[in-house]
């Protein structure tokens, strides 16, 4: 039986840009016939990202980088000093290059002629490695000791002791589809619950040695950002058997569950905040262990709230309705829920779990997960 983790989250975002598209909008999406403000899923896993490097070990998390060479070089020469920096490079360019075939591998290269990304070589795309493979990968370089490394072990490296990142997040390699690693978490785009347009900020800078004179007038300069404020529905779940598959550890898998929901709560996207500082937590938040299958419930807001007053107590009420239907018309009842909410929606979504705090709901679901894999194992 599988376990999944579903988290859900209200927020209200004032006016601000948090994650904007190529010309400069705050991102959007049309749904249920009208358009809505939207936050990229790909935007909130970045900040999670960065909150775990903050917070968890770095040694259980990884590295993206398409100068993969310059990490493993350095952890070489870190580990054996006296090893040659250029036969170090060639070592880690045939370990990436035995375990494909001559048709397709990851091909690390100089880039002739362009020493600004780095001397030595690089990748064609952004390698997702743990901190573990990469020193595991140091250590059999030096000990081949020119030698070159047979594929299995490379193998057995770029395959085993995942970070937290990766198990959660997946990896593809599409020179070498081996190395593959399947996502354990899925996170959707966050969705304002009402139609949302966007506004305008007209703003001006003043020349200080202009304003200083007597006789000038006008600013520096004048522009314009836009800008948009909502309500956003987020969702996000966890397959904790597939996590702890990635992972190889139970209570590794339950310290990353525990990482991200954490990080779900408290994390904030990073567009134009200097100007906006639109740094809110959710309105709400309900966490739910399942063992049947995630369930969205995003379409609670597939017809727009239009309340102009009060719209955080209609999305929480919305939501609610939602759940309760799904449960009465599919019979899925989670094996735990808990709910996190402000002020008057604790009572709106009092009927979907036990009300706790962000502390009382980190050690709840701990505990929760520490029983069913500890059941499992």
């Amino acid at each position: 039986m599988t376990t999944f983790i579903d988290i859900h989250a209200l927020q209200t975002i004032p006016p601000s840009n948090i994650n904007r598209d190529d010309t400069g909008s705050p991102k959007s999406a049309f749904f249920g016939g009208s358009q809505r403000q939207r936050v990229s899923s790909q935007a909130w896993k970045s900040v999670i990202r960065r909150y775990f490097e903050s917070h968890l070990d770095r040694s259980k998390l990884g590295v993206r980088t398409r100068l993969i060479a310059d990490e493993v070089v350095a952890r070489i020469l870190s580990s054996a000093p006296e090893f040659d920096a250029d036969s170090a490079e060639d070592a880690v360019v045939q370990a990436f290059t035995a375990v494909g075939n001559s048709k397709k591998h990851v091909k690390l290269e100089k880039q002739e002629g362009d020493k600004r990304i780095s001397d030595r070589a690089v990748s064609n795309a952004a390698l997702f490695l743990s901190n573990q493979q990469i020193d595991k990968l140091a250590q059999a370089i030096i000990e081949a000791n020119g030698e070159k490394i047979p594929p299995k072990q490379v193998k057995e490296i770029l395959n085993t002791e995942h970070g937290i990142e990766i198990a959660l997040f997946g990896r593809m390699v599409a020179e070498a589809a081996d190395f593959n690693v399947d996502a354990a978490c899925q996170v959707a785009h966050a969705l304002s619950v009402h139609g949302s347009e966007p506004d305008f900020d007209y703003y001006t800078a003043v020349d200080d040695v202009v304003r200083a004179s007597d006789d000038a007038t006008g600013a520096g300069m004048i522009g314009t950002v836009e800008m948009s404020s909502s309500t956003f529905y987020r969702y996000a779940n966890i397959n904790l058997d597939a996590l702890n598959a990635n992972l190889g550890d139970a209570s590794v898998s339950v310290e990353a569950t525990l990482a991200f929901v954490r990080a779900f709560i408290e994390s904030m996207p990073t567009g134009k905040q200097n100007p906006f500082a639109a740094r809110t937590l959710p309105d709400a938040v309900i966490v739910t262990v399942r063992n049947d299958r995630p369930i969205s419930y995003v379409n609670a807001f597939e017809k727009a709230i239009t309340e102009v007053e009060g719209r955080r107590l209609a999305a929480a009420r919305a939501l609610a309705s939602e759940a309760k239907n799904i449960e009465e018309a599919y019979g899925y009842e989670p094996v735990a829920s808990y709910v996190l909410a402000l002020g008057d929606l604790k009572e709106e979504l009092a009927g979907l779990g036990e009300s706790v705090t962000l502390k009382g709901l980190l050690e709840s679901l701990e505990a929760q997960l520490t029983a069913l894999t500890s059941q499992e194992s």
